[in-house]
């Protein structure tokens, strides 16, 4: 391109306009209103405390919408109370990796039995599994970054995608203090990375300290392995129990040095060009 086609300060670039318009239309398939999208936008949201936007997302999307918990972190439970409070019937999936904690698991149960609900657990692609660990072991994420993002892929961003296809909206439990990736979360915003989904962020400006003292004031269900110094559970062979007064995402994948470290379920195609981290 010339420098006299250049595109003007601010104007967007074909491949821009039409990704924007490929989300637009698959949101548009998904009780995506320009109401919403306006909302969005203006940024309606920001002020809303966390049951009021719940409960504006139960409203609109219930029965297709669920949160994604990993049980293995206290915002996805402290969620859970919420919106079991505001509609017993709401939903909450789970990604089984085939790789965690047997103390997640128990907390999985412990849920069941104390609020009646059924949690849908999501399993990866066996046949993916079977390749990746034959064709590079079952410990490969050790090995490299390739490896290991290739086996979150597999085992959580993959399956993530197709349960997420079946659905108008999903809730998680982002906050703006976990990470740099995650410093400008909107507390509602269309996921690009998962087909223009709308993806609710009610605790996106709270504190770590809040959502603990929400989880002992409700007496919420937690993951065991909090009180033996894991702040954030994830597979058991890449969760590790951090120093007090640690990063509460230290002991993720702790043989990497960066601190955006994430599995790829909350990165964007603009951040990870596609790549799913």
């Amino acid at each position: 391109m010339a420098l006299s086609e250049a595109p003007a300060s601010g104007a967007k670039t074909p491949g821009a306009r039409k990704i924007e318009k490929k989300i637009e239309m698959v949101s548009a398939t998904r009780g995506v209103s320009d109401e919403v999208r306006r909302q969005i936008d203006e940024r309606t949201f920001e002020d809303w405390s966390p049951e009021k936007l719940l409960g504006w997302a139960i409203d609109r999307f219930h029965p297709r919408l669920a949160l994604s918990a990993s049980f293995g972190a206290p915002e996805g439970m402290a969620l859970l109370h919420m919106m079991h409070a505001l509609e017993p019937g709401s939903r909450v999936f789970v990604l089984d990796t085939g790789r965690m904690h047997e103390a997640t698991y128990d907390l999985i149960d412990r849920v069941r039995d104390r609020y009646d609900k059924s949690v849908e657990v999501v399993f990866p692609n066996a046949a993916d599994v079977e390749e990746m660990v034959r064709s590079k072991g079952a410990n490969l994420f050790y090995e490299s970054l390739e490896n290991r993002k290739s086996c979150c892929f597999v085992r959580k961003v993959e399956p993530m995608r197709r349960y997420l296809r079946d659905l108008d909206a999903y809730v998680s439990g982002l906050r703006r203090d976990q990470n740099a990736n995650r410093s400008a979360t909107a507390k509602v915003a269309l996921d690009s990375s998962h087909g223009g989904i709308v993806k609710i962020n009610p605790l996106a400006d709270w504190t770590r300290d809040q959502v603990w003292g929400y989880i002992e004031a409700h007496d919420v269900p937690v993951n065991r392995l909090h009180k033996a110094g894991y702040p954030s559970v994830g597979c058991a062979p890449c969760t590790r129990a951090v120093p007090h007064g640690g990063d509460e995402r230290d002991g993720r994948w702790w043989w990497e040095n960066d601190d955006t470290k994430e599995c790829g379920l909350h990165v964007t195609e603009e951040q990870d060009q596609g790549s799913g981290i």
